[in-house]
């Protein structure tokens, strides 16, 4: 712990801005996350339209994120990352408002589309770190990045389900906007220029800063980071429906269940990034075949369970696995990537991670209309049986083209 310390004090104040950041400007977003079901089932005509608008809600954003994303970390390159941070947080706050303000599913699909397309706020913020701290314990930075991520859905599900059960989902989405436009204001006056400008980046070194002794193949990163996140995704719209049927749970102990897979995330990250810094990728991987196997098994046991505290806590647990997956591969992709592409690679990376998220979605909805709520946590441990397969031959692949002295 005390190492984690230190290191997080190397990063300087402006780390302490960025996680702030992070974390006030994504728990908004997650306010209303776990509920969107709710209000597009009040709002639709139909069980049909209820059907196609339950996936697109989620499905929408992250397809704007998909489209845009590796175009705006290449703007971020060359006019600087701390410039597309102001400009997705204003994409945020704008089209949140807007959506206070829908009553109809198909204006909040175009305005959820919309706010994705605009938006796309982890990837340069990500970037921007790495440029500040000069690339240093990449993995350690990345990691505190998403734990803060992981803070605000904690906070930000739980409040998000006070202010429903207290008030209307127009209040969650309108406190979202106001709290969006109030980080914008943040990031553009106290987030300093990196020296030498915004488009600093740009003129950096070529040569790529490793992290690691051995480089996994970037694609094959991107795949198995896909394949992992597209698991978990599969519960985003059925979560809800879940707990009222399965459990009969309020609308807090839902956003509480919800926030506890964000809350496990929080506690384990840090151990993970410390337990990985400066490891091999084959020793990575080989972790990654276990965490995997584990939510393989976690899926299974919460499917199967009709206890509700039992549920929870399997919730943290599941957590605490992911927190040592998206982080870890963000970071051994962006160690193989030289120093000027590192928005662009970042930007491509929260691409796949939204192209996965969508696959994961529509698979969850798909699945739950055809066969049911019941058969939703035994697809996921499927899935995560899939992942550690793929995890296994990415470990494979490495291992066999390095000395077997270096795998450890």
């Amino acid at each position: 712990m005390t190492g984690t310390i230190t290191i997080i004090k190397s990063f300087g104040p402006v780390f302490g801005i960025l996680f702030a950041l992070q974390f006030i400007s994504m728990g908004a977003m997650e306010m209303s996350g776990p509920f969107w079901p709710l209000r597009i089932e009040e709002l639709s005509s139909s069980t049909g339209v209820f059907a196609l608008a339950g996936i697109g809600v989620y499905v929408c954003p992250m397809l704007g994120v998909s489209l845009t994303s590796t175009l705006w970390g290449r703007v971020g390159d060359r006019f600087g990352n701390r410039l597309m941070m102001v400009r997705a947080l204003t994409g945020l706050a704008v089209t949140q408002l807007l959506v206070a303000f829908a009553q109809d599913v198909w204006s909040i699909l175009f305005l959820r589309f919309l706010q994705g397309a605009c938006a796309g706020y982890i990837a340069p913020a990500q970037a921007y770190g790495i440029q500040i701290t000069g690339g240093r314990h990449r993995g350690v930075l990345l990691t505190w990045l998403q734990v803060a991520t992981n803070v605000g859905s904690l906070g930000g599900a739980f409040l998000g389900g006070l202010i429903l059960d207290a008030s209307s989902f127009m209040a969650i989405n309108l406190a979202a906007g106001l709290i969006c436009a109030a980080c914008t204001c943040v990031a553009w006056i106290v987030l300093p220029q990196p020296s030498g400008g915004e488009g600093a980046s740009a003129k950096s070194s070529q040569v790529p800063v490793h992290s690691t002794p051995q480089e996994a193949p970037v694609w094959g990163l991107l795949i198995l980071m896909g394949m992992m996140l597209a698991s978990r995704m599969v519960l985003q719209v059925p979560f809800a429906l879940y707990m009222q049927d399965v459990f009969h749970a309020p609308h807090w102990m839902t956003g509480f269940s919800y926030g506890l897979l964000a809350f496990g995330f929080i506690v384990a990250a840090p151990a993970w990034a410390r337990f990985f810094n400066d490891r091999s990728a084959t020793f990575i991987l080989g972790w990654i075949i276990i965490i995997a196997g584990g939510g393989a098994v976690l899926a299974l046991v919460a499917g199967m369970t009709r206890s509700l505290t039992f549920f929870a806590a399997l919730y943290f647990l599941w957590g605490g696995l992911l927190g040592g997956t998206t982080p870890i591969l963000v970071s051994l992709v962006s160690s193989a990537t030289v120093s000027n592409r590192q928005g662009s690679v970042l930007g491509l990376s929260q691409s796949c991670q939204q192209i996965a998220s969508i696959v994961g979605i529509s698979i969850g909805a798909g699945m739950t209309q055809l066969f049911g709520l019941q058969t939703i946590y035994p697809l996921v441990s499927l899935l995560y049986a899939a992942s550690l397969v793929a995890a296994l031959g990415l470990w494979l692949s490495v291992r066999s083209h390095i000395p077997i002295g270096d795998a450890l």
